[in-house]
């Protein structure tokens, strides 16, 4: 949803949901392999014009920094203009990624606030956009705990998603 609401606020040609290979900020705890998360992804934004899942990270093995895949889209194409959609936690906490600098020059930070959130802005060196989106009491970590108790997913994550995580057994309390 906050793909879609940012392509539209900003017309911009298309977001990359850009899945993590391995995500340092979750180095501490197990998480869903990234090939299911991708599969998950993609799953998600079919039929979705111009919002496309990314192996870009994946691809490129090793941890995932945001600093790394913007320099390579960058390489892909200088001409093209390069947005970072985070929500309101994620922009407070700039500060404390892998070469945050080289993120703010390369990208203007979208900074994605719902329902009566207070937008974040991070100061200078940023190029910053506020995007208010519906707000939806969901959490990844309650979608988690329903399909491991065989729980419904149906209208909190689209019908293609919950296929893939029955098709490929996941978040199966087994895990």
């Amino acid at each position: 949803m906050a793909a879609v609401n940012v392509r539209h606020e900003l017309a911009l040609d298309r977001v990359l949901l850009v899945v993590a290979n391995h995500p340092w900020q979750k180095s501490d705890r197990r998480i869903t392999p990234a090939a299911d998360r991708l599969a998950m992804v993609r799953a998600g934004v079919a039929g979705t014009g111009g919002v496309e899942a990314s192996g870009i990270e994946i691809d490129r093995g090793g941890d995932s920094y945001t600093a790394d895949t913007l320099e390579a889209l960058a390489a892909e194409d200088p001409d093209r203009e390069l947005f970072l959609i985070v929500g309101t936690d994620v922009a407070a906490e700039l500060h404390t990624w892998r070469r945050p600098e080289v993120v703010a020059r390369l990208a203007t930070l979208v900074v994605v606030s719902r329902g009566g959130a207070p937008p974040a802005a991070p100061g200078p060196p940023w190029r910053v956009a506020h995007v208010r989106i519906p707000a939806l009491e969901v959490s990844s970590s309650d979608l988690r705990a329903r399909a491991a108790e065989g729980r419904p997913l149906d209208h909190l994550v689209p019908a293609p998603v919950i296929a893939c995580i029955r098709e490929r057994g996941l978040y199966a309390r087994a895990r």
